[in-house]
């Protein structure tokens, strides 16, 4: 196979991994309102997180306990803390928001990870990823339903998105020397006792159904995170992040047939700028990340202060 060829089937392949994880997050998201019907959110977090650990085991088997050593244990728990804090807020946003509404309040993560990028990272953004910034907090605020009764529902889904990036700008830092295999399988094992404490709580003992509602949620959800992982490592954000707004119209669809939730002008809209914003924001990123590895005056800066 030519080099062309092979770059070409590269794209693809993250093409329709990317493809795999919005479908698969999506159906997370049913699958958590599903069990809702008889558990409280907090609950079905572990039981996501406990299912989840089991399905991510075969990553230790095929790298063997070594991928287990690491340095950075410290950080691994100080982001899996962050992370299920938001993890609670945003299953909490997916059973008492409306589904299509809390999925797309989700997708402002990339909005404050540019704003945490300034802050933490010393990253300089400039006028045109700033004001793609701004346009998508305005499709946030068209998404809260302009002159309609404010739901406190909603700051807790921005949370959920705000805390989030805070995950995304510490995976930054793993990334630098951890392995991806080893950041899924140290966060989901953190996870399950962080997680058990908040659900011991709310706890009632599954029943039924219910069952497999929270065992699919575990595998909807790690196998959405390698799909993910997976087609970062093979194309540019550029590219996938427009597909991962798959996720919305997914949700959208099942909240409308199981759950009579009609989607509204103002989440459409809302959902439609932030999708532009975000696409923007990550064909910035890689167009500076490809000028940072050709252009040589670039390539001698010293890096950003950190």
């Amino acid at each position: 196979m030519s080099a062309g060829s092979e770059a070409a089937a590269q794209v693809w392949r993250a093409v329709l991994l990317m493809l795999a994880s919005a479908c698969l997050f999506g159906c997370m998201a049913v699958v958590i309102r599903l069990a809702s019907a008889q558990l409280h959110p907090f609950e079905i977090a572990f039981f996501r997180n406990l299912f989840g650990l089991v399905f991510a085991l075969p990553l230790l088997l095929r790298h063997g306990s070594g991928l287990l050593k690491t340095s950075k244990l410290p950080l691994y728990v100080f982001r899996s803390a962050i992370g299920i804090v938001s993890m609670l807020c945003g299953f909490w946003a997916i059973v008492n928001l409306p589904l299509a509404q809390a999925v797309s309040l989700s997708y402002s993560t990339p909005l404050f990870v540019t704003i945490g990028a300034v802050l933490v990272l010393g990253e300089v953004v400039r006028a045109r990823r700033w004001t793609a910034v701004a346009l998508g907090f305005v499709g946030v605020i068209l998404i809260l339903r302009p002159g309609a009764e404010f739901s406190p529902g909603v700051l807790v889904a921005l949370l959920a998105a705000a805390l989030s990036a805070a995950v995304a700008i510490s995976i930054k830092f793993l990334s630098r020397t951890e392995k991806p295999d080893a950041i899924v399988l140290y966060t989901t094992l953190l996870w399950v006792p962080m997680s058990l404490l908040p659900a011991l709580w709310v706890w009632e003992n599954p029943q039924g159904v219910t069952w497999l509602w929270i065992v699919l949620a575990g595998f909807f959800g790690t196998a959405g995170h390698m799909c993910w992982a997976r087609a970062l490592k093979l194309g540019e954000a550029s590219m996938l992040t427009p597909i991962s707004f798959l996720q919305v119209p997914i949700v959208a669809a099942a909240g409308y047939l199981l759950f009579e939730e009609y989607l509204d002008a103002w989440i459409v809209a809302g959902a439609a700028i932030i999708f532009f914003a975000n696409a923007y924001i990550a064909h910035r990123e890689a167009q500076l990340a490809r000028r940072a590895v050709t252009d040589p005056e670039i390539a001698r800066e010293p890096p950003a202060p950190r």
